[in-house]
């Protein structure tokens, strides 16, 4: 008696599932479909400067990269390797434990990005408004910008010219060949200073040395 008992209520639970999953199945064949769910799109921050030519944005001047990344950048690696003469003599600097050549790498490395970033199009020479940091030793922004859409080959060829030397740098470094960076160190000022020659400086002599003394 009880297994009959115990029978009958399984086909009845039996008989409940099924009924309940065909009730389900016929209500999610009736339910309208419902759209795929659109992924948020990020929200696009405003670009400095316009750049018809590129889908990349462009944030910063030329300016802006050569202060936060191309002079410091030099500055390291001009300040990696060197003579001192002191009262103790003449003493050899250069990196001489694994940590001390960490910061050279990255700096040859932020030189040879920074060339791609100058190379960019649609980058100002300064800030909307900007003037000159110097004037009389360095043209006004207006009249680089002037010279480098004449001239843009030259401008990108000395951009290109300066990541080369970064790559130099870079070499030397991973080689630890304080010798090298030292000759790719005088290479790299040649290249800034013809650039500045040729894009930043009025044309007139002694326009660097009126820069330097300005910023002394």
């Amino acid at each position: 008696m009880r297994r009959q008992i115990a029978a009958a209520l399984c086909s009845a639970i039996l008989g409940f599932s099924a009924s309940s999953s065909v009730a389900v199945a016929r209500q999610k064949a009736s339910a309208p479909a419902q759209p795929a769910a659109t992924p948020s799109t990020p929200t696009t921050l405003v670009a400095g400067s316009s750049n018809p030519t590129s889908d990349r944005p462009v944030y910063s001047s030329i300016r802006d990269i050569m202060q936060s990344m191309v002079d410091p950048s030099a500055d390291t690696l001009w300040g990696a390797v060197g003579t001192v003469v002191d009262a103790e003599g003449t003493h050899e600097l250069f990196p001489r434990a694994q940590e001390e050549w960490l910061e050279p790498r990255r700096a040859a490395i932020r030189i040879i990005e920074a060339g791609n970033l100058l190379m960019m199009p649609g980058r100002e020479v300064a800030p909307v408004g900007a003037k000159s940091e110097a004037p009389g030793a360095e043209l006004e922004p207006i009249q680089i910008t002037t010279l480098i859409r004449k001239n843009r080959k030259s401008f990108d060829g000395f951009a290109k010219a300066l990541q080369s030397v970064g790559v130099a740098a870079l070499q030397a470094v991973d080689a630890k060949d304080a010798a090298l960076l030292m000759d790719v160190g005088a290479r790299m000022e040649n290249v800034c200073e013809s650039c500045h020659q040729t894009f930043w400086y009025p044309p007139q002599t002694g326009a660097r040395n009126n820069r330097l003394d300005q910023k002394r």
